[in-house]
């Protein structure tokens, strides 16, 4: 699955709700796979699927399906019940061929239900002939609707989205991802309509009354999860890659939107079936683009039918972006490989949830890296190791590995700690192994436990017995531990053309400023400025290293530890003074570092301003991105202080400002890929400064785009249409809903709608909130305009939210409801507004379902901290610099 971060800056996917207390948790240490026997489950273990054979009819009209399911069972201890899981389903009977009929009792609360017999069943094995009908939701959870406009009238398309615990709301079924089975799928459709899943059609028949029966080829064994059915008026397109169809498919007129999608997928997956080793299992691998949208997530790893929302995968020249693009190649590889891990290869439960997304968020970039060294993606990841630490310093973290015990504990498990932290903690260890040992480590994982399930210890033995090198004690004390290491430069001392430095591990904290560090074995790589670079494990708290040369030393040279780096002032200075000097990636991570330190007051905050001086205007266009995006964020802390804001924006405008001219408003031939988003952002960031020269030209080019095509190139719509919301008046946000309202495709329409909601202006605000509340701008953009409205006006849309709670909780995933209102109040500095968090989360959520709450309240007391102990620093330093 791919996570989304919503624009109220809280972490938050699409997941399911509900369920009971679960078993013992798996263990972690020295499992050669999880067992039947051991593995944690919320079901009793006294019987086990190993097929399903489904035959439903949907009708999209209703919103509502019928189904019969034939499940093969074998019970492994005599039991007179079968309990399996389920949701929102009711049944018309339950049998047993040779045994009679079931009485059905079913547990809405735990989502189960039990099948009980008038004698107990002996050990053996059965089918399980269920007869029951469902729902078709409007949101994206179980079996789901989405309708979008055509230049010929409304359309209805349904897929399905069962991560992590929704097949239940299609299918009664151990839906958990130890209990792999395999699937065959009949469906009765509208005759003319594309039905998918995640096998090829075996069967087809026009049964008249315009019907038609499809039937699906039989899958490999999988896990619920990993289900897949589509239906509606598609397109499709596809070509053969390593001996695979692969394919895409849009709503019909859409396939040539979709051709980088394919294009990227055709290549990626001859790639991976070399890198993992194991070739791609399935005869078809479809990527499937969907109207619409999720709070949480863009798209999900479906075996053989990957699901996207079209704006993670579609192109549109009227208004996609370099960004869009590289966001495009990023996720598709990602989905691409979870093929392997998560579905050839499946984590026993969802403690190991870091072993689908962390590693599929390091291949992703492992894949950039190979296919397009144009991006320097290497930087990209610099950006997403700093979200995971931002997250991990505060008391609210939790390791990597987590115990998970009910399902909306599961459902909250999706964060930048199961994401980004994994992907760093992988990057670096790659990086302490070597590339070609640890790749040799996941082939050897991947043939081993093909079709299985695992927990994280399966990889690290495979890892170490392919690279001979100890590697399980260090990735224990990154997964199984919270928080940041902190290294510190005790010494650095220059004898005979070398440094000896002396360094001390703690530990680095936003809230827990005299919290006992914990200790970690930390991989440590240092560079010396013109001279050489060494690498050590810090242990137990001390270490050192010596490198050829006397210059200024980075640490964490290359950027792929998980640590953060603080040098003291002198030798900070040193840096500062040859930041030019520096390799693109250490240039990211000293600022990143700075910024960090210098907010959590390890170091003084001004450290990045110096460093953004310092940076030449011809660094890379990631690095300046980065300046950019702090002074944004300097800029919100400055809220209600106008004229403090007014003399930052003039300092961060004259910085930014050359920076845009230099690269222009118009793309140039040949320019790099990168310079186009630097573009993109320096106007979005300019214009959010207030800088009137970029308001201005945004204007006048929003109102010659009547007349003139070229007033708006695609690549910039986004950004400047942005720019005009933000400062529009009454009449301008009118107009912005006009054509929102006249806008036929679907992709260009919710941008619109999203554009309503980023404004400036708290009473267009407001109107942009009500909007939300009705059905104009469709069932699942709703509750992302409430976020985009979050991002500006925290305080006021957590009350507006709060107000009309059950309102807003109808436009939102009900498996997502934990999380999505708390998060809304996460951007505010107001230390009240934490206090109205935790009265939130008291009153509505369960004591067990209130972790994203509790983050959100951590988010909001860290900014009132910033804005009381490090703006005035900022002032004064604004001040000296004129």
């Amino acid at each position: 699955m791919r996570r989304l971060l919503s624009s109220a800056a809280a972490a938050v996917i699409l997941l399911a709700a509900g369920g009971a207390s679960a078993a013992a948790p798996v263990a972690t240490a020295g499992s050669k796979g999880a067992t039947f026997a051991t593995v944690t489950t919320q079901l009793p273990r006294n019987v086990r699927p190993s097929h399903y054979d489904l035959a439903f009819t949907p009708d999209a009209d209703k919103l509502s399906f019928r189904a019969r399911v034939k499940i093969s069972i074998e019970v492994v201890e005599p039991t007179s019940t079968v309990t399996l899981q389920a949701a929102d389903l009711t049944f018309d009977k339950a049998e047993i061929a040779g045994v009679g009929a079931a009485k059905v009792k079913v547990d809405e609360e735990a989502q189960t239900a039990s099948f009980t017999f008038a004698k107990p069943l002996p050990k053996g094995k059965y089918v399980l002939s269920i007869d029951y009908a469902g729902k078709i939701y409007t949101q994206a959870a179980g079996l789901f609707a989405l309708d979008y406009e055509t230049e010929t009238g409304k359309k209805r398309a349904l897929y399905t989205q069962f991560e992590n615990s929704d097949a239940r709301r299609f299918i009664p079924s151990w839906d958990e991802p130890f209990y792999k089975a395999t699937y065959s799928v009949e469906a009765t459709i509208p005759t003319g309509q594309m039905a998918l899943g995640n096998m090829p059609i075996a069967s087809s028949k026009d049964i008249g009354g315009g019907k038609t029966v499809v039937r699906f080829a039989t899958s490999p064994k999988m896990s619920t999860y990993l289900l897949f059915f589509g239906l509606g008026e598609f397109d499709r397109a596809s070509v053969k890659a390593a001996g695979v169809d692969v394919g895409v498919v849009t709503k019909k007129g859409d396939t040539p939107k979709a051709e980088f999608a394919l294009k990227s997928a055709a290549k990626i997956l001859p790639w991976y079936n070399d890198y993992f080793g194991t070739p791609y299992p399935l005869p078809v691998l479809d990527n499937i683009a969907a109207p619409g949208q999720s709070q949480f997530f863009s798209a999900m790893e479906n075996w053989g039918a990957i699901f996207y929302f079209e704006y993670a995968m579609l192109l549109d020249p009227k208004i996609s972006t370099e960004r869009d693009k590289q966001n495009v190649f990023t996720t598709v590889a990602h989905e691409m490989a979870h093929q392997w891990f998560g579905d050839l290869v499946t984590m026993a439960w969802w403690d190991d949830l870091w072993l689908n997304e962390g590693f599929a968020s390091w291949m992703e970039g492992r894949a950039t890296e190979h296919f397009h060294p144009e991006w320097n993606s290497a930087l990209a990841a610099v950006g997403g190791r700093e979200y995971a630490m931002s997250l991990d310093a505060l008391q609210t973290t939790h390791p990597v590995v987590q115990h998970v015990e009910t399902v909306e504990q599961a459902s909250q498990a999706f964060d930048g700690i199961t994401y980004q932290k994994g992907e760093a903690v992988i990057r670096m260890l790659e990086g302490y192994v070597g590339h070609d040992a640890w790749r040799d480590g996941v082939r050897a994982y991947m043939k081993q436990h093909a079709h299985g399930n695992t927990v994280s210890d399966d990889l690290w033995q495979a890892v170490e017995t392919a690279a001979k090198k100890p590697i399980k004690a260090i990735a224990h004390d990154f997964t199984l531990q919270p928080g940041v290491p902190l290294i510190t430069v005790d010494s650095a001392t220059c004898a005979a053309g070398n440094t000896t430095l002396s360094l001390t591990q703690g530990e680095f904290s936003k809230d827990m400023p005299n919290k006992k560090p914990l200790l970690w074995r930390t991989p440590v790589t240092v560079k010396a400025l013109g001279g050489g670079e060494a690498k050590t494990l810090v242990t137990g708290g001390k270490g050192s290293v010596t490198v050829q040369g006397c210059g200024p030393v980075v640490v964490n040279a290359g950027q792929n530890g998980y640590f953060r780096v603080q040098y003291g002032p002198e030798r900070f200075s040193g840096i500062v003074a040859n930041f030019a000097k520096l390799p693109s990636i250490d240039q990211l991570g000293v600022m990143s570092d700075a910024w960090s330190m210098g907010l959590a007051g390890y170091q003084p905050a001004t450290d990045f301003l110096d460093l953004a001086k310092a940076t030449p205007a011809d660094a890379d266009p990631q690095v300046l991105s980065k300046i950019a995006g702090v002074y944004s964020t300097i800029d919100a802390y400055y809220e209600g202080m106008p004229a403090e804001r007014a003399a930052f924006r003039k300092l961060a405008i004259a910085k930014l400002r050359p920076l845009l001219a230099a690269v222009g408003w118009t793309a140039k031939a040949g320019e790099p890929d990168n310079i186009a988003i630097l573009r993109a952002n320096l106007i979005g960031t300019l214009g959010g400064l207030g800088d009137a020269e970029v308001a201005a030209e945004a204007i006048r080019r929003f109102n010659a785009d009547k007349t003139d095509p070229s007033a708006i190139p695609g690549p910039l719509r986004k950004t400047i249409l942005n720019v005009v919301a933000r400062q529009a008046d009454a009449a301008t946000w009118d107009a912005i809903r006009a054509q929102a309202q006249a806008e036929k495709t679907p992709l260009v329409k919710s941008q619109l709608y999203m554009l309503l909601a980023s404004t400036e202006d708290e009473a267009l605000a407001k109107k942009a909130l009500e909007l939300a509340l009705t059905s104009e701008p469709g069932e699942t953009l709703s509750s992302n305009m409430i976020s985009r409205v979050a991002g500006e006006f925290p305080d006021m849309t957590f009350d507006w939210a709060v107000a009309n709670k059950d309102a807003v909780n109808a436009k939102v995933d009900s498996s997502s409801r934990t999380r999505f209102i708390p998060g809304l109040g996460s951007g505010s500095s107001n230390p009240a507004m934490a206090d109205k968090i935790k009265a939130y989360a008291a009153a509505n959520l369960a004591e067990g379902s209130r972790k994203e709450a509790e983050k959100a309240a951590a988010s909001v007391l860290n900014r009132a901290k910033i804005r009381q102990d490090r703006l005035p620093a900022i002032t004064a330093w604004v001040a000296k610099a004129g």
